[in-house]
């Protein structure tokens, strides 16, 4: 299974090589926010879409998974 960097951490690395301007190192920080709310987004909506079985295949109950989808996409 190949390893996935979270954006953050790409953003932070990109950071602690780069001087950034104070304008460029807040735009920045928004992208990755808004490309962190997106993921979480997008993860939820597939896992309230799974079956039940597969649902079970990763030890997840039908209960759990609505009551994850059904959280805002923000909170983390």
């Amino acid at each position: 299974m190949a390893h996935m960097i979270s954006p953050q951490a790409q953003a932070l690395a990109y950071l602690a090589n780069r001087p950034l301007t104070p304008f460029s190192s807040a735009a920045l920080k928004i992208v990755v926010t808004l490309v962190k709310w997106e993921h979480m987004r997008r993860t939820r909506n597939s896992l309230q879409h799974l079956d039940d079985h597969l649902l079970d295949d990763i030890g997840v109950t039908r209960e759990m998974a609505d009551h994850e989808a059904a959280r805002p996409f923000w909170q983390a």
